[in-house]
């Protein structure tokens, strides 16, 4: 585990610097929140942010978190006995997983300072699921710390919402990326620049790809992908839906289509706005020649519309369909 320090060098952290900032300094006046809840897109830094509060609520060492004592290493190592990691099983957090954890949660620390829980992406989390955890936001143990996770505010219940400390993480800038990748990872600039503008303000996503290669391969073919499918007849596009819609990247695959869409109607409407997908800009150039501004727009609003359809349970292939079917149809090559 790298070596974290104090609040001067971010916990460690690649941008952020306000909401680390915020809550050391809730940590500095003893004023902590009994429920935070950190939003933002994948990849944006939420789990790693939660992981390093929970170190920093647990750490013995003089500058919370300090990566070295105990706490902050078995934390780091997800081998602390008083701090647990709740995700998803499949698309869902079940209630069953929340029994579980409410049941942890009224046993004393059993080294700790604070029993940490940290539940990832409440966007998924059930009916029954979220009425369970209101209960526990409601009156938790003393001893007891919730740290939660979700895409966004809007799509988790609002009387959690209001319950939770609302931390929002948002877009690191491009230039902070790419120096980090260049300092930590020793990438060439160039391509620690485009990284980062793949990347969208996603630290998380830029690391990820730092580390593997493979990411961005993938990011090449799905672009590739969404450019041929705006070339096929309607039998292409419901084949395709049919095929996409058991990818188990299928988020991955509509977040990209999203950034690409985004990127075309600011070419065809001559922002000023840099384009995230820059390793595919004459690919993007020639199709805003192709699109108008209000075939982008729709086709960016489709996809959005099925992002939020597929976070509610929609059925899948349906969604996928009338999506596709929004989108431009140009002339075979």
């Amino acid at each position: 585990m790298s070596r974290m320090g104090t609040t001067a060098n971010n916990w460690g952290l690649i941008g952020h610097e306000w909401a680390v900032d915020l809550l050391a300094s809730r940590l500095a006046s003893g004023r902590i929140g009994h429920a935070y809840l950190f939003t933002g897109s994948p990849g944006a830094g939420r789990r790693t942010l939660a992981l390093r509060f929970a170190q920093a609520l647990n750490c013995t060492g003089d500058a919370p978190p300090c990566g070295q004592c105990r706490a902050c290493d078995l934390i780091a190592r997800g081998a602390h006995p008083d701090v647990q990691v709740i995700a998803p099983e499949g698309r869902t957090l079940k209630i069953e997983q929340v029994r579980d954890l409410q049941h942890d949660l009224t046993l004393a620390p059993v080294e700790a300072r604070y029993r940490v829980a940290i539940l990832e992406d409440m966007q998924a989390a059930t009916d029954q699921a979220a009425d369970a955890l209101l209960k526990t936001l409601e009156e938790p143990p003393g001893a007891t710390r919730l740290l939660l996770t979700a895409d966004s505010v809007d799509n988790v219940r609002p009387t959690i919402v209001s319950r939770c400390q609302v931390v929002p993480l948002r877009p690191v800038p491009a230039r902070t990326l790419s120096a980090a990748l260049v300092q930590r990872y020793g990438l060439p600039v160039e391509e620690a620049n485009t990284l980062a503008r793949l990347a969208a303000g996603r630290p998380g996503w830029a690391i990820a790809a730092a580390e593997d290669p493979a990411i961005v391969e993938r990011h090449r073919e799905v672009v590739g992908e969404l450019l041929g499918l705006l070339r096929a007849d309607r039998t292409g596009r419901f084949n395709a839906s049919e095929r996409i819609a058991r990818d188990e990247a299928l988020p991955f695959i509509l977040e990209t289509w999203q950034s690409v869409w985004r990127d075309v109607l600011h070419v065809v409407e001559d922002s000023s706005v840099l384009t995230v997908n820059a390793d595919h800009q004459d690919e993007l150039t020639a199709l805003a020649r192709d699109v108008s501004a209000e075939q982008a727009r729709r086709a960016l609003y489709a996809v959005r519309r099925t992002i939020a359809a597929l976070e509610k349970y929609a059925n899948t292939r349906l969604a996928l369909d009338l999506m596709l079917l929004d989108l431009p149809y140009l002339q075979p090559q």
